[in-house]
């Protein structure tokens, strides 16, 4: 098997296994179910961790009105005996208990770890029956959390129906459509019509790097040649060296006197066993 490590831009994605003999047509349409997917269980996952703490959202009307309903017009908001107040004002504040709010939790942080970069640096591959297994998990704590459904307005309702969920949302610039998504690996890109094997060659043990791209956006950027981590490594180790030098700069030319490798007598003190030897009661 083809393995293809998917990078969103400097940081690994995901890998993805596929085979030589795959044309190019079907390797674009999975990668990109797999890239669409990953987008909306990470929306789902943060919608849900919301839903535990503050419940279904409200009208897009109702935003941030409940203060103003009970001060000014008197109404009655409707306050369950888990009832917590949501910051954002966008949620009813009735969420569905401790015991169903750890269940979503749970299948939340199930969802998350799929999505973790560290499955790349233990080499895991992600495929779309894992990823609509967690998606299946998801749906299923949150019918069993609110068995009436949750409003049509809710975003949950509609990322758990498809990526229309994710509209208006950071991710939506992200989605691509598997018509006219390009694939890259060395800055050379995947024609349709072809196989993989006539980019890679038909060894089925290769490992590639690649990118993902909508169509028109040309060749992705080059990734830096060192890592975050390395070029923090390194930038610590110039200034340390160029503080010793400062010193070295603003140091007397004759501090070397005081050192033990100048002292004339030091080869025969250390010869008749003197080295260590100090005065009583004087300090060095």
């Amino acid at each position: 098997m083809v393995v293809f490590s998917i990078k969103n831009g400097n940081q690994d994605g995901f890998l993805y296994e596929g085979s030589v003999q795959d044309t190019n047509d079907e390797l674009i349409s999975k990668l990109v179910e797999v890239w669409n997917m990953r987008l909306r269980l990470g929306m789902l996952s943060q919608a849900v961790r919301e839903l535990a703490k503050f419940g279904p959202m409200k009208p897009q009307d109702e935003h941030g009105m409940d203060g103003i309903k009970e001060q000014y017009e008197g109404a009655a908001i409707e306050k369950s005996a888990t009832y917590a107040a949501d910051p954002s004002g966008m949620r009813t504040g009735n969420g569905p208990g401790p015991q169903l709010a750890e269940t979503l939790e749970r299948v939340c942080q199930d969802a998350q770890d799929v999505l973790s970069p560290d499955l790349v640096k233990r080499r895991v591959a992600v495929s779309m029956e894992m990823l609509e297994d967690k998606l299946a998990n998801i749906k299923g704590a949150v019918m069993m959390s609110y068995p009436m459904g949750l409003p049509a307005w809710d975003p949950i309702t509609l990322c758990i129906d498809g990526v229309e969920g994710l509209e208006g949302t950071s991710a939506s610039a992200e989605l691509l459509d598997a018509a006219d998504a390009t694939l890259w690996v060395a800055s050379k890109d995947f024609p349709r019509g072809q196989k993989v094997g006539d980019r890679l060659g038909y060894n089925e043990k290769t490992k590639v790097v690649a990118k993902l791209q909508k169509s028109g956006s040309g060749p992705p950027a080059r990734e830096p040649a060192v890592s975050e981590e390395e070029r923090k490594a390194m930038m610590a180790h110039y200034f340390k060296r160029q503080e010793e030098m400062k010193k070295l700069a603003e140091a007397s030319d004759d501090d070397y006197l005081a050192s033990s490798w100048a002292d004339p007598k030091a080869l025969q003190q250390s010869l008749r066993g003197q080295g260590a030897v100090k005065a009583p009661g004087l300090k060095l």
